[in-house]
């Protein structure tokens, strides 16, 4: 009878949460993080092209992922709160 009159957490409730959980905990709206997300989602595919490049031809693109690579963690860490303790902020 107990299990009957607890009511459960609605579907959309669940789904919400679901997906506004994780941006809300970075100080970011679903769409605000969508379109981080997406971005480092595009830099990296650049990135991963011009690694393949480089491998296929030595001589192009000889820092290039490297450098993307060190410039993507370093915004990601500026926006990152955990990081900066990490680091000894």
């Amino acid at each position: 009878m107990e299990h009957a009159q607890r009511k459960s957490a609605s579907p959309l409730s669940a789904v919400k949460s679901a997906f506004l959980s994780h941006p809300h905990s970075v100080g970011e709206s679903y769409f605000e993080h969508l379109r981080m997300a997406l971005g480092f989602a595009g830099a990296l595919f650049i990135t991963a092209l011009a690694a393949v490049v480089h491998a296929l031809i030595p001589c192009l693109c000889e820092t290039t992922a490297r450098r993307r690579i060190y410039a993507l963690n370093t915004r990601l860490q500026a926006r990152d709160p955990d990081a900066a303790i990490e680091r000894g902020e």
